[in-house]
């Protein structure tokens, strides 16, 4: 097993991309604290599923002191975090010019500034015992805008320039930064995407399909392995060529 005796924290677990890192990771031998923002039922039937090697909390991202206490609550449940996933994100889609300052500071509050909170508490640990392995969640629409999605398109860019800024700082200490740039994938986001808009996805895509959630989670998998244990500062598109 690829991480046994690690303890990952995985925000936004309960749902696609998250779900499929909590389970891959359980599945490797590791030990999970995934955070939710409403929905426990979710979340106790993935502890239930995993045999409580993941635990969930609920967390707000956002709020510096509420994901003190998570990281606190976390230590003391495990003993100490070896790895990090920031995923936990939402959308908000809309034109610019009909884009309401909410919408804007939502999702980047939660994207980005949820990914800084988390980081910048569990990083002294790190630092401490020399060792760490941060994983962002970013996307393809950091890389390649969207319209519509100007909001997102920054929170993603912004979370890409985090990885490899802080892979700078962080190498030296032995921890290791790196981001995941999924293009479409099947998930809740993607599941209104229907008809023409999908038909021409697929064609413009050199695959001829979506990614799935696992795809992700044996890239991220990987990552956070020793096998990676000289990756680091990089943003790797999934994206079946999109991008190409």
């Amino acid at each position: 097993m690829l991480l046994k005796n690690k303890t990952a924290i995985i925000t936004g677990g309960t749902r696609g991309i998250g779900r499929a890192l909590v389970e891959k990771f359980v599945k490797e031998g590791c030990k999970v604290a995934f955070t939710y923002k409403s929905n426990k039922k979710i979340s106790d039937e993935l502890g239930k599923k995993t045999r409580s090697r993941a635990v969930g909390y609920k967390v707000d991202v956002r709020d510096m002191e509420s994901t003190r206490k998570f990281v606190r609550k976390v230590k003391k449940d495990f003993g100490h975090i070896d790895i990090l996933v920031n995923n936990a994100g939402v959308i908000r889609d809309k034109p610019l010019m009909m884009m309401e300052k909410e919408d804007w500071d939502e999702v980047l509050d939660t994207n980005l500034t949820g990914a800084f909170n988390c980081t910048r508490i569990c990083l002294l640990d790190f630092i401490k015992r020399k060792s760490g392995n941060i994983i962002n969640i970013a996307s393809l629409t950091g890389v390649k805008g969207v319209p519509g999605q100007a909001n997102y398109c920054a929170s993603k860019a912004g979370l890409i320039g985090f990885t490899k800024a802080l892979a700078r700082e962080g190498g030296p200490h032995n921890i290791r930064v790196n981001a995941i740039s999924p293009g479409f994938t099947d998930s809740d986001m993607t599941k209104g995407i229907k008809g023409m808009g999908k038909k021409r996805i697929l064609e413009e895509t050199p695959l001829r399909r979506f990614g799935s959630v696992e795809e992700v989670s044996e890239l991220a998998l990987f990552l956070v392995s020793d096998k990676a244990s000289f990756i680091t500062g990089q943003n790797i598109i999934i994206d079946g060529g999109l991008s190409a």
